[in-house]
């Protein structure tokens, strides 16, 4: 990987995988007219028992294959139900039309040239642009950021002309197509840059990922600080010990490497790095 990778774990697979193909039945099910020629000649307690057997025989509504469906003839993410539960907080894939925040906030930092971004939310998704924009915007001008390093400083805009790169809030099959265009997999799963764009992953925005350890919220801004941060130039970096806190820039997505869950470039007013990875 380099700098543009997805950063997190392959995860399960995106609902909107290929079931396997359904077996060919040895033979047809009966129609409802042969069902009741039968029940004249059977019986009525015979037939209904045939009945039982050809309904049990049917799949599931909505897929061939006899799984689940998430309504629109795909199979569902993850075979339990509670996964399918949570499915139900934000749709897989969204129309792919985006809805920027407006206005320009205040330049953030003490010293650097200024880097502009735009926030932009998929519509129709049930997110909040304004709220989403809130919170980036909160991120990357805490003390503990980017802007820690006296060395930049950072301003939202709501015009693209005016933007260095756009911070986008995408469905996980939006977000699974926008970073393929830039040659990287996510799988649905994970968040990615790519020049000019950090594509934050909604899936990882509402549930961050297993075994964090840590609070949604600092799920939520170790993503952006991460994304952000390769947009700067940075790149992936290993748990120092374990026990101590994880840098920002490692793949905290994949697992924590016995590091605590941190969000922040910057700890106790002083950079914090593990050893660059090679390679990713």
């Amino acid at each position: 990987m380099t700098s543009s990778s997805p950063c997190g774990p392959p995860g399960p697979p995106p609902p909107h995988s290929s079931p396997s193909p359904r077996p060919r039945p040895p033979s047809r099910p009966r129609s409802p007219a042969a069902l009741l020629r039968d029940r004249r000649v059977l019986g009525p307690a015979l037939a209904l028992l045939l009945a039982a057997a050809v309904t049990a025989a049917l799949p599931l509504a909505g897929d061939p294959a006899g799984e689940p469906t998430d309504g629109r003839g795909r199979a569902a993410h993850g075979a339990g139900a509670g996964e399918r539960e949570r499915q139900t907080r934000y749709p897989w894939e969204g129309a792919g039309g985006f809805t920027t925040a407006t206005g320009d906030s205040p330049v953030r930092g003490v010293a650097g040239p200024v880097w502009r971004y735009r926030v932009a939310v998929e519509s129709d998704i049930g997110q909040d642009v304004a709220a989403f924009a809130a919170t980036v915007d909160e991120v990357l001008a805490d003390p503990r950021g980017w802007t820690a390093s006296e060395e930049l400083r950072v301003q939202r805009v709501a015009e693209a002309a005016d933007a260095d790169f756009t911070v986008y809030l995408a469905t996980p099959g939006t977000s699974e197509r926008m970073c393929a265009e830039g040659g990287l997999s996510t799988e649905g799963y994970t968040s990615c840059r790519l020049p000019g764009q950090v594509i934050i992953n909604l899936a990882r925005w509402l549930e961050a990922v297993p075994d964090y350890g840590a609070p949604l919220e600092v799920y939520r801004a170790y993503v952006v600080n991460h994304e952000v941060g390769h947009e700067f130039g940075e790149v992936h970096q290993a748990c120092p010990a374990p026990g101590e806190p994880a840098p920002v820039m490692q793949q905290q997505t994949y697992g924590l490497d016995g590091c605590a869950a941190n969000a922040w470039p910057y700890v106790d007013g002083s950079r914090y790095e593990g050893e660059v990875v090679p390679g990713i």
